[in-house]
């Protein structure tokens, strides 16, 4: 079985929102959204090499899993955005459903991650923006 096939198989299992596969090596997490790959990231986790498969994966997912240095990607719904990204750095993907846009967990309006990272190509920059809008987030305000 693949790194990919792995990965996917265990986030069907409904148990895990983000699985990474390298080898033996597993990593999986609970946490919603793009939680999962920011605290990877952000505790400096080497992810370098790893399939992800993932629930959810917009733009703001696709350009963290280009700072990480993930070797392909599985998302369950993938946005257009996130494909694009992804096809253009060379990250091969697939997904469930391919749809134009991810929206907001009350499902009012576009996801408050992929409006961080409007107009950001640079996969670090886009973390920055991303870490920025978490903690506003956190703290009650708006942008």
């Amino acid at each position: 079985m693949t790194d990919i096939e792995r990965a996917r198989e265990l986030l069907a299992g409904g148990q895990y929102t983000c699985v990474l596969c390298r080898g033996e090596d597993t990593i999986t997490d609970t946490k919603a959204g793009i939680a999962p790959m920011m605290g990877l990231i952000g505790a400096g986790v080497d992810v370098r090499g790893y399939a992800v498969a993932d629930r959810i994966v917009g733009r703001a997912a696709a350009l963290l899993f280009a700072l990480a240095g993930v070797k392909c990607v599985y998302a369950g719904v993938m946005s257009r955005g996130a494909a694009l990204e992804l096809e253009r750095r060379g990250i091969p993907h697939s997904c469930g459903t391919l749809t134009e846009r991810i929206v907001n967990r009350a499902g009012t309006g576009l996801c408050p991650m992929e409006q961080a990272v409007s107009g950001i190509d640079d996969p670090q920059a886009a973390y920055e923006a991303i870490a920025r809008r978490l903690s506003e987030l956190r703290a009650g305000g708006r942008p």
